[in-house]
Formats: structure tokens, C-alpha cells, sequence
């Protein structure tokens, strides 16, 4: 007898190399998706972008979405929704691919279906796309065959390995044996192939479909009647307050293009149709030849949240709206005005307000230059006074001009309010949430904005105290947000709570009452939460 420690037990050698060949089943398959990948993007070089397996069960995913979880994911991921999108299809394609890696090791053909399976999932979704052609399934269809062979010749390869057939019960296939070296270094060949063939392809579709040269070369008219610069009295001078015109860069974006339409503008041209009494077909450069206009406007999403990002002012330059349906000549019953976007979006607005006397466009340009291509370019629509899911199709191909009760637009038939009017709305961007600032005298400052109506007054109150009338910057128009300040003085040390409200030129104070954005707007008093040291 000895005092000799007992060692651990060790687990038991059986478990730990069917786990390991697991695993290994499992690269096949994901090395087989990858493969398949590949294929498919080197085929949707030739077909377009779109038509990449992802991005065509991607874009059916967001169709089909219900209206809330699409609200839900703008709210919680913001401008990034998309990338979350394509990061679960990616996750959720490497999870099947696994297991058609663990099916194919015994029985190929099994492995074999849950690759064709996708790949008649992804020809159903781009086929199912706005204007598709038959050719637009073929990208996913590749991939699904790339993928249904590559798992069985991979599998094949694993049951012919020693140990294989013993621990799968399988014979292997045929008269020798493959060694474990030969099957790593064909699953990780296969990888690295589809990895390259995946990243070519979408390197050879952005230069093929690239129009960044086309829009560098496009030469802009002068306006027929420019507007002056904006005045320096419509920005207050306090630190941190967003700058009072959004720079391109930095001008928001929501849309579902999980892929921006690429459009040469020689190739471009706008179908105006519907009830009209001629219709018209232009083109890019025939759009140029009409007197340019300017407007300086704030557009805003109706996805944003009570003081959200997702407003922006820009000067836009464009062809008059009006005037064009008017040489179309709209008929007596026509109340909507539809734009079709490149990618299949519909936007609806009323066709009254397009024609009231507002500067409506059809936008060429924001901020001195071209259109940037995730803005729209070459050509979208701008109607003051509504969200932009009613008013701003981007990527502008088309113009119906029908009924309210013939059609039901993209949003609406989602749910969404039919006319999308701004409402009123303020934010307060100075100091910032939850921000430490020194006791005495504290700057407020922030942004209001009622479009196409305007603001009259802003107030602010801290603590639930008497509300207190901002000052407002100059007014430059009601298409136009209105920025304010307010001197807070006597700030104590503590923890304090301001708020905002703004009242539009009609005399309509911005309700108390929060709402969420669906269906037609959020509401509600913005407010803020700093620490006086």
C-alpha cells in the first residue's frame, strides 16, 4: 500500500476523438459553404450584385419581416441593421453548413440536400425580387450545386479515412484507405478556394457595376435662380451644437438596399405614367437641360425616436416636380404620386400637396455635388412636409401617377400611416445625456424642426419648473429645422432634468404624450438628464 496520489481520471479516449472527427465532419461542411459562396458571387458578377445568394435572401428576409421586428432592429442597431442582418444569415448558414457536414460523413446525399435546399431557397428570394429576370436565380442555384458536390466529394474523401468506417458504421468508399492528412488538406484547400473565389467575385462586381467614375464625370448647371448662402444668425454660437447644414458624409441613412443600385447616368431615364394625359420618358441629360432649382430643406425618417439622429438639411438641387407633371398633363382623380426606386421600392405621396405650390425636385445634387450614390444617385424625389418613407424615393426610376385606392406603396401596405406628414419635433443636443457640467451659468442648446410649416417657439424647463422661453436662431424658412439656445443660469450642484417642447407656426405645441414611430411618427417632449458639479 502506498500514499501515492490517485490522478485524475482522464476522459475517455472513445469520446474525445468522436468529438474531434466532429468537428471535423463539421469543416467539411462549412468548407462546402464557403465553396458555394464563392461560386455564387463569381456568378453574380455577371448577373449583378443583388443576385449574390446572401444578399438575395437577405433582401426577401427584410420583406418579409414583420413591422415591428423592423422597428425594433432600427431602434436597436441603427444604421447598422443590415450588417446584423447579413452577420445572422451568415451565422445561420455556418450552423447548416455544419450539419450537412455531420449528415454527408453518413450519407452524402443527405449533406447534398440541405445544400440544394439552400440554394432553391436563394433562387426563390431573387427571383421573387421587384423586376426580376430568370437570370437572377442562377447565382444561387450555382452555389447550391457547387455546394451539393463539394460536401459529397469532401465526405467521401472522410469516410475512406482510417477509423471512419468503424465509429460510423460505414463502409468505406472504394478498395483503399485516404490518410486523415490527405482529407485536412482537402477541406482546408477547399476553404481557402472558396474564400478567394467568394472575395474575387465581389471585388470584379463593385469595379464591374462602379459608377464613381460616371458620377465624377457629371457636370452640374448652374441653378437658374440661386438662393444665397444661408446667414451666420441661423446657427448659434455654442460649443457642440450640431452645424446647422448636415454635411453629405455625415447625412443619414435608413433604407432595406442591402446593396446600393450602381446606375450610370447615361443609361438612366425617368418613366413618368400612370394617369396622365402624355407621357413622358427623359434622360439623364435631357433632366439637366430643365431649369435647375435650389432648395434648402430638413428631411427627416419616420423611424426616428423622440430626439433621434435621423434628420438632416441639405441644399438640393434639382428639376422642378410640378412642372414636370404638368407638361404630363395629370388627369381629373388622380390623388398619388408613386416613385419606383432601381431596387423595387415604392414611396407614395399625395399628389395634391406635390402640386400646392411647394418646391418640390427631383434632386440631382445635395450640397454642391452629385447625388453620393447611397443618397440616391443620379436622380430621387424631395416633397417638403413629409418623412421620407412618403416623400424621398431614392435611386428614382419611375413616376406613377394614380389612386390611393389603386395602390398601396411598400410602407402602407406594411402598416405605415398613408400621408407620413412631419410632426412637430425638438431636440436638445447641449449639454449631452447624462453630461457633468460646472455649477453657475450652463449653455442649452438644440435643434426643432416642424417641415414645411416652421417654428414658431421653443421652450425649455429644468426640474418640472416654469417653462422658459429658448432663443431662437434666424428663421430660414419653414422647409427648414430652427436652432435654439437658452442661458440656464444659477445651475445648483446635483443631478437635474431638462426638457424641450417647440410650437409650429399653426400654433399646435408638441404633444407631451410619447409615441413610438409606427405608424406614423413618433412623439413626445425631449429631455436630458446632466450633473451640475
Amino acid at each position: 500500500m502506498t500514499n501515492e496520489p490517485t490522478p485524475a481520471a482522464a476522459p475517455p479516449r472513445g469520446a474525445a476523438r468522436r468529438l474531434l472527427r466532429a468537428a471535423g465532419a463539421a469543416a467539411i461542411g462549412l468548407a462546402s459553404a464557403v465553396a458555394a459562396l464563392g461560386a455564387g458571387e463569381l456568378v453574380a458578377c455577371a448577373v449583378g450584385a443583388g443576385t449574390a445568394p446572401v444578399i438575395a435572401v437577405g433582401s426577401a428576409a427584410i420583406d418579409l419581416t414583420p413591422t415591428p421586428l423592423k422597428e425594433y432592429a432600427v431602434r436597436t442597431f441603427g444604421t447598422h441593421d443590415k450588417a446584423v442582418l447579413l452577420g445572422g444569415i451568415y451565422l445561420t448558414m455556418a450552423l447548416l453548413a455544419a450539419l450537412a457536414g455531420l449528415l454527408a460523413v453518413r450519407r452524402p446525399l443527405a449533406g447534398a440536400v440541405v445544400f440544394a435546399a439552400f440554394g432553391g431557397l436563394g433562387g426563390w428570394a431573387a427571383l421573387s425580387r421587384p423586376g426580376a429576370s430568370p437570370a437572377d436565380c442562377a447565382p444561387s442555384l450555382v452555389a447550391g450545386l457547387v455546394g451539393a458536390l463539394t460536401v459529397q466529394a469532401l465526405a467521401r474523401l472522410w469516410r475512406g479515412s482510417p477509423g471512419a468506417a468503424s465509429e460510423q458504421h460505414a463502409e468505406p468508399d472504394g478498395t483503399g484507405t485516404t490518410s486523415r492528412r490527405t482529407v485536412l488538406t482537402a477541406t482546408a484547400g477547399t476553404f481557402a478556394a472558396g474564400a478567394l473565389a467568394g472575395a474575387g467575385g465581389r471585388v470584379l462586381t463593385g469595379r464591374r457595376y462602379d459608377v464613381t467614375a460616371a458620377r465624377d464625370a457629371v457636370r452640374l448647371p448652374a441653378p437658374a435662380e440661386p438662393l444665397p448662402p444661408l446667414p451666420a444668425a441661423v446657427h448659434p454660437n455654442v460649443p457642440g451644437l450640431s452645424s446647422f447644414t448636415t454635411p453629405n458624409s455625415d447625412f443619414y441613412r435608413v433604407d432595406t438596399a442591402l446593396t446600393l443600385p450602381q446606375i450610370d447616368p447615361r443609361d438612366w431615364t425617368l418613366r413618368v405614367h400612370g394617369l396622365v394625359d402624355r407621357p413622358l420618358l427623359l434622360t439623364f441629360d435631357e433632366l439637366l437641360r430643365e431649369p435647375l432649382e435650389e432648395l434648402d430643406h430638413t428631411l427627416s425618417c419616420v423611424s426616428n425616436e423622440v430626439g433621434g439622429p435621423y434628420v438632416g438639411t441639405t441644399r438640393w438641387l434639382g428639376a422642378a416636380l410640378p412642372a414636370l407633371l404638368r407638361r404630363a398633363g395629370v388627369r381629373p382623380g388622380a390623388d398619388q404620386l408613386v416613385g419606383r426606386s432601381k431596387d423595387g421600392m415604392t414611396i407614395g405621396t399625395p399628389l395634391e400637396s406635390v402640386l400646392d405650390g411647394r418646391r418640390a425636385l427631383l434632386a440631382v445634387a445635395m450640397n454642391g455635388e452629385a447625388l453620393p450614390v447611397a443618397h440616391g444617385f443620379p436622380c430621387r424625389s424631395v416633397v417638403p412636409g413629409f418623412y421620407g418613407y412618403t416623400s424621398a424615393t431614392k435611386w428614382l426610376v419611375e413616376l406613377e401617377v394614380t389612386t390611393f385606392a389603386a395602390f398601396d406603396p411598400y410602407w402602407v401596405r406594411r402598416g405605415w400611416d398613408r400621408t407620413g406628414a412631419v410632426r412637430t419635433a425638438s431636440r436638445i443636443e447641449v449639454p449631452a445625456p447624462f453630461a457633468k457640467v460646472p455649477a453657475g451659468a450652463v449653455d442649452l442648446a438644440g435643434t426643432a424642426w416642424a417641415t414645411h410649416r416652421g417654428i414658431a417657439a421653443v421652450e425649455v424647463r429644468i426640474d418640472e419648473s416654469p417653462w422658459q422661453q429658448a432663443e431662437l436662431a434666424a428663421d430660414a424658412g419653414p422647409d427648414l429645422w430652427r436652432q435654439w439656445s437658452y442661458a440656464w443660469t444659477g445651475a445648483t450642484p446635483g443631478t437635474h432634468r431638462i426638457e424641450v417642447r417647440a410650437t409650429d407656426t399653426t400654433g399646435a405645441v408638441q404633444p407631451e404624450s410619447r409615441a413610438a414611430p409606427f405608424p406614423a411618427g413618433a412623439t413626445g417632449w425631449h429631455s436630458t438628464v446632466v450633473t451640475v458639479t
